[in-house]
């Protein structure tokens, strides 16, 4: 049960809501006791599910873009993470990244994070593959591995002009399961 006189729900505008938009505001006041609240960024942003599957193994040739639905997440947590407006969900295809990232997990991808930190989990495009890997470098080399010592390492040229071979799409920012 909610205090009216302390907390209120602003509905969002009328109209169809698009990623990064939030959808409401929760705004707090204090009581009389002087406790607040901290609901001030309690806004809703609805992040977009892609269609494309992000291949934790072999590498994964469905990466069209097409939106299946919008899942709602907290704009302060979502801010902490990145840029919300550039926020992507994107499912899990295959064991690579066992025990930590799972088949069918779903992940959320900051698209503005493109510049690869070491030791970092990345959507990756290499040709027209796309992965989910620990992204780390060697002099010449980027390094694309996985969590499960099954699969081995995959090596980027990264001399020369590194976007013909291979395309950071944006840092994994969020991992989040259904239990059966």
């Amino acid at each position: 049960m909610h205090d009216a006189d302390r907390v209120t729900v602003e509905p969002a505008r009328a109209g169809t809501l698009r990623a990064g938009e939030p959808i409401a505001r929760v705004v707090a006041k204090p009581s009389e006791a002087g406790d607040v609240i901290e609901c001030a960024d309690c806004e809703l942003v609805m992040v977009p599910m892609v269609e494309a599957r992000l291949s934790a193994g072999t590498g994964s040739f469905e990466t069209g873009g097409d939106i299946e639905r919008r899942y709602a997440f907290r704009t302060d947590f979502l801010l902490r993470k990145g840029a919300p407006s550039s926020m992507v969900l994107m499912r899990v295809d295959g064991d690579s990244m066992d025990p930590y990232v799972l088949n069918g997990d779903v992940v959320l991808i900051d698209q503005s994070q493109r510049e690869p930190r070491a030791g970092k989990v990345y959507a990756v495009g290499v040709e027209d593959v796309v992965y989910l890997k620990r992204v780390n470098a060697v002099p010449g080399k980027i390094i694309l591995s996985s969590y499960n010592p099954d699969y081995p390492p995959i090596e980027v040229d990264a001399r020369g002009d590194l976007s013909n071979g291979i395309r950071i799409i944006g840092r994994a920012v969020w991992v989040g399961r259904e239990l059966n």
